[in-house]
């Protein structure tokens, strides 16, 4: 995921994440085809804050490299 703070897009595929995660997402209603916008990049390489579906929630910046976004 290369998007900056404030860009959107939709989630493509999610790629080589842990699937425990795949399932938390899935779980929150986040699934390929989501739209998602980056809120903000977390200092010395903390997470990244990305909203889903009016929900805001945090994701580790190693996991979320895998994730394939297509910009809107």
């Amino acid at each position: 995921m290369n998007l900056k703070p404030g860009d959107s897009g939709t989630i493509c595929q999610f790629g080589n994440i842990d699937p425990v995660l795949k399932r938390r997402l899935a779980d929150l209603g986040i699934s390929e085809g989501s739209a998602i916008q980056v809120k903000q990049y977390c200092l010395w390489g903390g997470p990244v804050v990305l909203e889903c579906g009016g929900q805001l929630l945090g994701i580790r910046k190693k996991e979320a490299v895998h994730i394939e976004v297509a910009v809107s």
